[in-house]
């Protein structure tokens, strides 16, 4: 077996449990935003709600699924390797008890400058009466879910540098479970129809926390802070962590620009905006955070064991799975958009304008899925060397990129031109990194990328085909009832994939393999994947 294929099974087998978990919560959340787009469509409170969303939820990626990750696994797995058990549960207490200190004191600056915030992310919101005090008045009730979500993010680090998975990648389920709960059974009799939900994004917060606990405490965690902000190792995690947020956070700023031009446009831009990029994060969460989540780790233990050449097939193995589970993904996406989006969101103040709005901006997004999945691999790698001005560096000519596209972009094609011109800085900032990788690391077998990259293309020509002359077949949305609809379109989908796969392995995709490793991994710790407590 291949340095890389070693490399790729090992990452697979730990994301397989985190794609099935993450599976789960995205569902969950799509039940979510039926509710949502059920009760709001696409209106003023639906706009006021997810701007104001948009705060803590991006947070909660970037801790959950990145920054602290990426700075506290690295420094935890060194300690445990070279110090022992102790000095390794003593430098999670430091973290622990200053983040403390740090997030209430965020939460605090957040609730009083929430005016200042919404001003800034939509200032078009102050054209329409009571939208601006409204958004103001959510983000207000959700920032505190900022202070739960980067303790949560905590845990998750403790647990995945420790090979254990599970708990962190259910962790997101809470949040869905009680939003649901609140679209569903409170907001309907709500004087205020959306502040229920806001209350939920706290309670959800609380659950993601709590879920974690158990499983920590049984891997040897106790509970004793400890607030050291003169610790070294606590500065060094600082360090490693602060411009890794403008890093892993590329996609959102360029999402955030977005944001800021669209509430210019017409009412419901943005809540179309958001759902379609609702449905991209979907294969970004099951694909790219399963994938990065396993790989960092990986590649943690590589470098403090200053085993470059095993880092280097991690993550070529890594980048060649995204791209045979991404590619597909695209053209599924773009194929079935419209009725994907009937089937999810077309009822109650959704209509069939919405629906279609929507399709055009989730034909920009998903054109970038592949970019924005590979900088979630490459990112992390320079964290694991310890190297944070590189993400930042790229990442910021990647949002130069965005803002000229999107300017450019939005007068000819609205909306629309907002989501091609996120997918076109994420594009630019993957080849950024993957340039200056390449120049830390050495190659990294760029023609054999492509080539694995031109045969996953070519495997999915037959899928495409017949989604088209599917739907021209059998039209889901002439279908009168909803459970016939989903049924006729899983059926089409399913049919889709099978040519995708049975196509792959006809052409020897070694890919294929791989991806049954991640459908069979149990999420258990490998040899050298983590420190053995």
């Amino acid at each position: 077996m291949t340095t890389e294929a070693g490399h790729v099974r090992q990452i697979a087998s730990a994301a397989g449990v985190v794609s099935v978990a993450t599976l789960f919560s995205r569902l969950l959340g799509f039940v979510r935003d039926m509710a949502i787009a059920w009760l709001f469509g696409a209106g003023m409170l639906a706009d006021a709600f997810f701007v104001a969303f948009r705060i803590p939820s991006t947070l909660r990626e970037l801790l959950g699924e990145g920054a602290l990750s990426a700075a506290f696994i690295p420094t935890f797995t060194r300690t445990a390797t070279r110090e022992g058990r102790d000095a390794a549960w003593d430098l999670a207490s430091a973290v622990m008890g200053t983040l403390v200190v740090v997030l209430a004191g965020v939460t605090l600056l957040g609730v009083l400058l929430a005016p200042a915030i919404v001003r800034l992310l939509a200032p078009g919101f102050a054209e329409v009466p009571g939208k601006l005090e409204l958004t103001i008045q959510l983000l207000r009730v959700m920032f505190p879910y900022i202070f739960l979500v980067g303790l949560a993010a905590l845990f998750m680090a403790i647990l995945n540098s420790l090979g254990h998975f599970l708990a962190p990648a259910l962790s997101p389920t809470m949040l869905n479970i009680a939003m649901i709960a609140a679209a569903l059974l409170v907001t309907p009799g709500a004087r205020n129809p959306v502040l229920p939900l806001g209350i939920a994004v706290l309670v959800g917060g609380a659950g993601q926390l709590l879920i974690q606990v158990p499983a920590a405490m049984a891997r040897g965690w106790r509970p004793r802070l400890r607030v050291a902000f003169r610790d070294p190792r606590v500065w060094q995690i600082a360090r490693l962590m602060a411009p890794g947020v403008a890093g892993l956070a590329i996609t959102q700023i360029n999402v955030f620009v977005g944001t800021l031009l669209a509430s210019f446009l017409a009412q419901g831009s943005v809540a179309a905006l958001t759902y379609a990029f609702r449905l991209v994060q979907f294969p970004i969460g099951v694909i790219g955070v399963a994938i990065a989540t396993g790989a960092l780790p990986v590649m943690a233990a590589s470098i403090a064991k200053d085993a470059v050449g095993d880092m280097k097939g991690a993550l070529q193995g890594s980048l060649r799975l995204a791209f045979f589970l991404t590619l597909p993904a695209i053209v599924g996406l773009i194929v079935f958009r419209v009725p994907i989006l009937h089937v999810l969101f077309e009822r109650g103040a959704f209509t069939r304008p919405v629906t279609l709005l929507t399709a055009e901006i989730l034909v920009g997004y998903a054109l970038g899925l592949t970019f924005y999945i590979g900088n979630r691999i490459l990112a992390p790698a320079f964290f694991a060397m310890h190297d944070t001005r590189t993400p930042v560096t790229t990442g910021m000519l990647a949002v130069a990129v965005n803002i000229v596209a999107s300017v450019l972009l939005m007068g000819r094609f609205g909306a629309t031109g907002l989501a091609l011109a996120t997918a076109l800085a994420s594009a630019s900032n993957f080849l950024f990194l993957f340039m200056r990788l390449r120049g830390r690391i050495g190659l990294l077998g760029g023609r054999r990328l492509l080539l694995a990259a031109a045969r996953v293309a070519v495997a999915c020509l037959p899928m495409a085909v017949w989604g088209i002359l599917s739907q021209g077949w059998w039209d889901v949305l002439a279908v009168p009832r909803v459970l016939p609809k989903a049924a006729l379109l899983l059926g089409e989908m399913a049919v889709a994939a099978a040519l995708f796969a049975g196509t792959a392995a006809a052409l020897r995709c070694e890919e294929v393999g791989w991806a049954l490793a991640a459908i069979r991994g149990r999420g258990k710790r490998t040899v050298g994947s983590a420190p053995n407590f």
